[in-house]
């Protein structure tokens, strides 16, 4: 099944008619392959759907469904689209498309009911029934109380209370809120906080709790994904739109910027290697050991520069306070780079038959991984502090502080100790 939903997904982003290709599957596998697509191939597919064959895929979908799809239609698309459905999936698809898709109210569902705290359980499920009735689904259902939200009331509290001797409210539990314009993460924060099952969406402007939408934590799942993607993008310089079904030119055009940015920090290590040129032709053995010191500092610094992005993500540590995190990465570099270092010395000492170049490796070990705990933490903290997203900009510096310093310290020592 993995295997055939991958070729389905590649046939589609390399065709040139990928709506063809999208309307020959069956309404269901239409549904399963389009919302795990890219969204460059979305874009594609909706662009060369015919505007009958988008309306047959958009009728068929739930109304936050449709509404995803036709966010890639243009406006008139939309409109002529809209027309064609009947009332109340217009008016709800409409209403959805109001939103930024990226906000709260981008991720709600308008599966829910109200009903007054005053009401009797008979009145509630003649309610229930009625939606059920109209859509299908069981609905959310929130209980009021002058305006205000009281809480959700579990939809087993129907089948589980006396009717006559019992009030709803004696089965409300509380429910959680976020504002309907809260980022996708304030939304994430609010049920990592909360361990409910649902968030009620609602619009603050008001000056009451009216409810726009509900959304499940089965809902966040693709957000989580996404952030989990976009967070290794930045790392490696990606753009977070790069899918691995998109085209030579598109990759070409996604990465070129970030390569030459990198190549320019190469050559500022390339000029301090050139400074010890002299030192480097006198013993050649040298240059066999600088990748393993470049390496080894770049490695260092990137798990530093990962815990603290991650203690920054989780409000656990900033530029004020980042001196014991500071010192923590150095004295672990320290100690890191002291192990390490005695492993390269020993292997030095054995296989090259030279003390004295053991000596000179372990030394810069030890330097290049504590340049490295420092540059690791104190640069996200800095770009922090600047407004500037750390896991997007970080990399490229402390590639270069290690490559420059380890460069440097490495061939400075050499040309002490070994007195070329």
């Amino acid at each position: 099944m993995v295997e055939e939903l991958a070729a389905v997904q590649q046939t589609l982003a390399t065709s040139s008619t990928p709506g063809d290709e999208f309307q020959a599957l069956s309404l269901s596998r239409q549904r399963e392959v389009f919302f795990q697509l890219p969204e460059t191939t979305q874009q594609r597919v909706v662009d060369d759907l015919s505007q009958q064959h988008l309306h047959r895929f958009v009728r068929h979908l739930d109304p936050d469904e449709a509404t995803d799809v036709l966010a890639f239609a243009e406006e008139d698309r939309q409109e002529a689209i809209l027309r064609r459905l009947n009332d109340d999936r217009r008016e709800r698809i409409e209403f959805l498309l109001e939103f930024d898709p990226e906000s709260a109210a981008g991720l709600m569902h308008l599966d829910y009911v109200t009903v007054d705290s005053r009401s009797s359980f008979e009145t509630v499920t003649q309610r229930v029934r009625r939606y059920e009735d109209r859509t299908g689904r069981f609905p959310t259902i929130f209980v009021m109380k002058h305006g205000r939200l009281v809480g959700e009331l579990p939809g087993q509290a129907l089948a589980m209370a006396t009717f006559d001797s019992e009030a709803i409210t004696d089965y409300v539990r509380d429910t959680p809120t976020t504002s309907f314009d809260d980022d996708q993460e304030d939304v994430l924060e609010v049920f990592r906080t909360n361990p409910e099952s649902r968030v009620a969406v609602l619009d603050p402007e008001d000056g009451q709790d009216t409810i726009l939408g509900v959304i499940y934590a089965e809902d966040l799942l693709r957000v989580v994904e996404e952030q989990t993607g976009q967070t290794l993008y930045e790392f490696t310089g990606v753009t977070e739109e790069e899918s691995i079904l998109d085209g030579p030119l598109s990759k070409v055009r996604n990465r070129y910027k970030w390569l030459i940015v990198n190549l320019g920090t190469a050559f500022l290590a390339a000029a301090v290697v050139g400074l010890f040129e002299d030192t480097i032709a006198a013993f050649t053995l040298l240059a066999v050991y600088m990748p393993v010191v470049a390496g080894m500092g770049g490695n260092a610094g990137t798990q530093s520069m990962a815990v603290t992005v991650r203690g920054l993500a989780f409000g656990q540590v900033s530029l004020p306070t980042g001196g014991r995190a500071i010192l923590n990465e150095v004295i672990a570099g320290a100690a890191n780079g002291t192990i390490t270092g005695l492993l390269v010395a020993a292997i030095a000492t054995v296989f090259n038959q030279s003390p004295l170049l053991g000596l000179v490796l372990g030394i810069a070990m030890v330097f290049n991984l504590v340049i490295a705990g420092f540059f690791g933490t104190i640069i996200p903290l800095v770009l922090d502090r600047l407004e500037i997203d750390p896991a997007t900009s970080a990399t490229i510096f402390i590639t270069t502080a290690t490559d420059v310093l380890g460069f440097f310290v490495f061939l400075g020592l050499a040309q002490v100790i070994l007195g070329i």
